[in-house]
């Protein structure tokens, strides 16, 4: 048991070094990067495709080393984190994202209303061109790396690893989901990406695997390049039709409550009461990369009001 309960605390330790890792090594990589190609292409170079094909894919590369690194010190085997889970999960996975996209987005919106009320200007979409041929790659890198690499950081090791060290389901949820969406760095869509990122680990913990995360992970970014792509909510494109768009919130929100109530109270797969056992191991671990995604956060947060003239005079 002393031996398991060591085991499991180098491991938690080990987990929060690997979001230090990966959150370090894309932000170094990333600069690096801006720099070379700003001398090589000049100011322009955000506008150029390759550069941002390549600045969806840098994260990823750092994110897959940086697993790669845990699965090494730690020991913990690999099949721990993709041991299958049972058919339902993955319907569930569905379900799960189809609600999150049509009904929480909503959410998201009111909460950048209030936002852009307080002066706070959206940085515009940074998406590469989606038209034609150049869908498949962004369908790869921006739909499909990231349900591999980040469900397997966030969900796989960090989520799993909370678990294994007897963290109560509600710790593992929230935290998890704090990380994900501090990681993304944008103020305004902070709300959405928590909830995806909880929503996601609560459904990891009762599958006990992170394929149907990844499922669901691949879809949400999926559809919303194809819906891109075909110039929805895109200025000069089309939009949905009021009353549609109200059904579908209706409709959307209904299966998210189902199937968040049915994860919830009626699954109780994994389920584990507590709070946090050996946080410290953790978070030391981990402060690196939460301190560097704290100050990226809040540094987006201040150059939205300060492009509108609201913030910095």
């Amino acid at each position: 048991m002393e031996e398991k309960q060591f085991f499991n605390r180098k491991a938690l330790s080990e987990a929060g070094v690997s979001y230090s890792v990966g959150i370090a090594a894309y932000v170094v990589v990333s600069l690096i990067f801006q720099i070379v190609a700003m001398l090589c292409l000049g100011e322009a170079y955000g506008d150029d495709p390759a550069v941002q094909f390549l600045s969806f894919l840098l994260p990823q590369i750092c994110f897959a080393a940086a697993a790669l690194i845990f699965f090494r010190r730690s020991k913990v085997p690999v099949r721990t984190v993709y041991c299958g889970g049972k058919a339902k999960y993955f319907v569930l996975a569905l379900l799960l994202q189809f609600g999150l996209l049509f009904s929480f987005s909503e959410l998201n919106t009111l909460f950048l209303d209030w936002l852009s009320s307080l002066g706070y200007e959206n940085p515009p979409s940074a998406l590469p061109p989606l038209s034609g041929w150049n869908l498949l790659p962004a369908i790869l890198i921006i739909a499909l790396l990231p349900a591999l690499f980040e469900e397997t950081l966030f969900r796989g090791i960090l989520v799993g690893r909370m678990q294994a060290s007897g963290w109560g389901n509600v710790a593992a949820v929230c935290i998890s989901g704090a990380l994900f969406a501090l990681y993304h760095g944008s103020p305004a869509q902070t709300i959405y990406q928590f909830f995806c990122g909880a929503s996601f680990a609560l459904l990891a913990l009762r599958a006990g695997s992170v394929l149907p995360t990844a499922v669901a992970h691949l879809c949400n970014n999926a559809v919303i390049l194809i819906l891109t792509s075909t110039g929805y909510e895109v200025e000069g494109g089309w939009t949905m039709p009021q009353a549609w768009r109200i059904g579908l919130c209706v409709a959307a929100a209904v299966v998210l409550v189902g199937v968040l109530v049915y994860l919830i109270f009626f699954d109780k797969s994994g389920a584990q009461k507590g709070g946090i056992r050996d946080g410290k191991r953790f978070f030391l671990g981990a402060g690196v990369g939460i301190a560097v995604c704290a100050v990226l956060w809040i540094s987006n947060l201040v150059t939205g009001f300060v492009g509108t003239g609201v913030a910095g005079g």
